[in-house]
Order: C-alpha cells, then structure tokens, then sequence
C-alpha cells in the first residue's frame, strides 16, 4: 500500500471576489482560472468550461483567456454570469488524509463540502471514500476540486457529526458573521465532546448570544464569502 504522498494541483475559489466584483476586468489577474458554470452561446462556452486568464485589461474592462483547447478569448465580464474564480495551488495529499470537495459535480453526485477520507493513490488514481459510504476513484489530474478537510465552515458543516468538536469563535467579527445561528450549528455537530477556542473569554458568551434572525434580508446581506460569514469548525 502506498504511504507516499503525492502533490496534486487544485483549484482554490477567490473567495474574496464578489458578485459585483466579478463584473470588472481589473478584478482579475493573469493565472487565475475562470469556470462558467452557467456557459454562453455567444462565447462558444460549454457549461462548466473552464479558462486561465492570460491579460487583463482594465481600461477597455476587457479579459483574454486561454481554453484548453489553446484559443484565446478575449470578452467583457460584465456580459457573463455563473463565473467562478479560482487560483491554482499545490497540495500533498496521502493514504488517510480528510479531504473535502470544494465544488458540486453533479455527473459523479457529490455535493459541495462533501467530506471523505483518502483510502490509497496507486498508479496516477486517488480513491476516496466519503463519509457517506460512497467510493470513487480521480486521477491525480483531475482532483482539482479536492481540499484537505480537517476544518470546515460550520455552514458546510450542517447535516454533519463527529465524536469531537473544536469550534474557533473571533469575537471581532461582526454580528452578521458570529451569532447565536453559527454557535448552535457548529456546537450541535459534536456527539460527545464540543471545545470553543476563543480570543476573549470575557466576550465570548455575548457574542455567541447575538440574535439576527428577526433582521431583514437586507441587512443580512454580506459581500463576504461563506467562510467569512460562518467561521470555521474543526471535526475531530
């Protein structure tokens, strides 16, 4: 059995780039890559393609891309939606790594944040198994939606259980990111055991006991991602 580790390269989403965000070239830059969920016929792209971004240009708010099948493209982002941006990345997975997928695939069924454990790579093939019960098998080329999954937000989390619970509570943030909501999710994951790691004990409860429910949706909107807006718990 294989106990090396091997490097994979991933896609890691830009979490910090916005709806509107993506409207605008000088958002971007050369290297990223750019899937189109949604695809355009006036752009000749499938519904899932992707590109790498070769030249951004912000004054014309114009981006190249390069499709894999090598032709250029060069169009105005505001005329596109669906768009996701990631960044390329290294990552050294191993026989018993966690790992989570970082995007729905809808052809193979596995859900966003789907969390399973690495049972061996052999021969360019990673098989996983998921917390479902559930096998599949990647080549090493095509797990570019995989992540280590030691932590995940507690949004992600929901529906999930572990014996062991570690749960990191900033008290800095605002309201709309750490509330009662957040707490109740990530401390209900734990069967046994559920541990807070906090920057201020002093602040904590309060923090935790902050209510938003009764807001309207608009003053619940946030730009942040999902990450930012529901902190992170670790499963043990």
């Amino acid at each position: 059995m294989d106990h090396e580790e091997h490097e994979v390269r991933v896609l890691v989403a830009r979490q910090e780039i916005t709806n509107a965000d993506r409207q605008w070239a000088s958002q971007y830059a050369p290297g990223d890559v750019v899937r189109y969920s949604t695809g355009s016929r006036t752009y000749g792209l499938a519904a899932g393609a992707y590109a790498q971004v070769e030249q951004v240009h912000p004054r014309e708010n114009l981006l190249t891309v390069r499709q894999p099948n090598g032709e250029a493209l060069t169009y105005d982002p505001r005329r596109l939606q669906g768009v996701t941006i990631y960044r390329e990345a290294d990552r050294a997975f191993g026989r018993g790594d966690r790992v989570q997928a970082t995007a729905p695939d809808r052809q193979r069924h596995i859900a966003n944040r789907e969390v399973g454990t690495i049972e061996h790579i052999e021969s360019g093939r990673l098989h996983l198994r998921f917390d479902a019960g559930r096998t599949l098998t990647f080549t090493l080329d095509s797990a570019v939606h995989l992540d280590y999954g030691y932590a995940v937000t507690s949004h992600s989390s929901q529906g999930q259980t572990a014996d062991r619970v570690l749960v990191h509570v900033d008290t800095d943030q605002s309201e709309t990111l750490v509330n009662r909501r957040f707490a109740y999710v990530a401390v209900s994951r734990g069967r046994y055991d559920a541990q807070l790691y906090t920057d201020d004990k002093a602040r904590v409860a309060d923090t935790l006991g902050r209510e938003i429910s009764h807001r309207s949706a608009i003053e619940q909107s946030s730009p942040l991602s999902q990450s930012q807006q529901y902190g992170v718990a670790r499963f043990v």
